[in-house]
């Protein structure tokens, strides 16, 4: 039976509105999430700007040649325009921030080398590689990755303004000299000294890891959430140390100043909230921002949890919201090689035992014998002697 155009524009019309009204149905939590690594991760690539042949020292270069505000190559190929303004506008602070990079990679390859996925990281000095694909995935690693960095590059700015590296900032006077005294158990204190400078570190940090995040989609809120959180624990940790006072030892007064944590401490307390990471999705309700004349503005979207059961993230939290990869099997989509050939613990019931790093596929055993130093001993003055032996030492490995 043949259709008449007035028939066939009607079946048209219906479908289309059809489609809206269920499109319109569909609830937020199942929309498709944008994908993405977020746009403010480039500057790792600063981790690998002092290997050999990377120009680092003097990167901001002095001179009646060249100027004050001349940057590397290779450093203007990682860093954002806003970044390279910071840059020389703080002249030391780049050996800070590649420091505080690799301090990043050791913290989080330490903490993470007994588990399935093990923080890899490539040899490509490029930012976008650095981690690997695993980062293109808003899931839990992601967001440790986010925090780590953040906080290590605070925690370096601190150390580097309190050692004089940095020109534009120095350590924190603002308490020297305030009489501010607690009386406890054993004396009274008051502040005296020179803290380290974490208002200065933690401000700098959000400026410069922060920067080409954007807050209007889903993993740049996500990146921004972890950005921030990495950097509140470096504050939070900072603890007050003090230099007794008084006649043969008698402390009967101390000065005390403020001191940054051990970066370890600081990785110890985000690898806990790894663990209790919050899965999240993106609120109904934004809050507006930067409105301009003509009344327009841009949204803020606010982060909710993906089960309404579940609390709030707090500020201290990780947040991410995809699921991880198992990383039991080899998956070039995120860079995952698996855990064939890892070594595991045969007497552990943890996450490095042969059970779960293995995955259920078995291990292999192998006896080797190695050389070790042994039977070290303090030699007047001032070197420890050690002989090698060789021992027997068996191996387990993942099939």
């Amino acid at each position: 039976m043949a259709v008449t155009p007035t028939v066939s524009v009607l079946i048209v019309v219906i479908g289309f509105t059809l489609m809206i009204l269920v499109g319109s149905m569909v609830p937020q939590s199942s929309a498709r999430i944008p994908r993405g690594r977020g746009r403010g991760s480039k500057w790792w690539g600063i981790a690998k700007v002092g290997e050999p042949n990377n120009l680092i020292v003097n990167t901001i270069r002095g001179g009646a040649n060249i100027g004050n505000n001349y940057l590397e190559p290779a450093v203007q190929a990682v860093l954002r325009k806003k970044q390279q303004r910071l840059v020389r506008e703080n002249r030391g602070v780049l050996e800070a921030i590649a420091k505080g990079a690799n301090e990043a990679i050791v913290e989080c390859k330490h903490q993470f080398k007994n588990r399935r996925w093990n923080c890899p990281t490539k040899s490509f000095w490029r930012g976008k590689n650095l981690f690997g694909k695993i980062v293109e995935k808003g899931c839990r690693e992601s967001s440790f990755i986010y925090a780590m960095t953040s906080a290590a590059v605070t925690h370096s700015v601190v150390r580097a303004c309190s050692e004089g590296s940095i020109e534009s900032c120095t350590c924190d006077y603002r308490l020297h000299n305030k009489y501010t005294r607690v009386m406890t158990p054993e004396q009274n204190w008051k502040w005296g000294s020179c803290s380290d400078n974490i208002e200065f570190g933690y401000k700098f940090s959000r400026d410069f890891v922060d920067a080409g995040e954007k807050a209007r989609e889903m993993r740049g809120t996500m990146n921004l959430h972890n950005n921030e959180a990495g950097r509140i624990h470096v504050q939070s940790l900072m603890k007050r140390q003090c230099k007794c006072h008084g006649m043969s030892g008698s402390c009967t007064m101390q000065t005390c100043w403020m001191r940054l944590p051990h970066l370890r401490e600081v990785g110890n307390s985000i690898k806990d909230k790894f663990d209790g990471a919050s899965r999240v999705q993106i609120s109904n309700a934004g809050i507006l921002r930067d409105v301009g004349r003509g009344g327009r503005g841009r949204y803020k979207f606010q982060l909710k949890p993906y089960n309404p059961d579940h609390k709030p993230p707090t500020k201290k939290d990780l947040v991410f919201y995809e699921d991880s990869p198992n990383f039991c099997e080899r998956d070039p989509r995120y860079g995952v090689s698996g855990t064939y050939g890892r070594a595991c613990n045969v007497s552990s019931m943890g996450v490095d035992g042969c059970d779960l790093m293995c995955c259920g596929r078995g291990y292999t055993i192998s006896v080797k014998q190695v050389v070790e130093r042994c039977k070290c001993t303090f030699q007047w003055c001032c070197q420890v002697e050690c002989k090698n032996c060789t021992v027997t030492r068996t191996f387990y490995t993942c099939k």
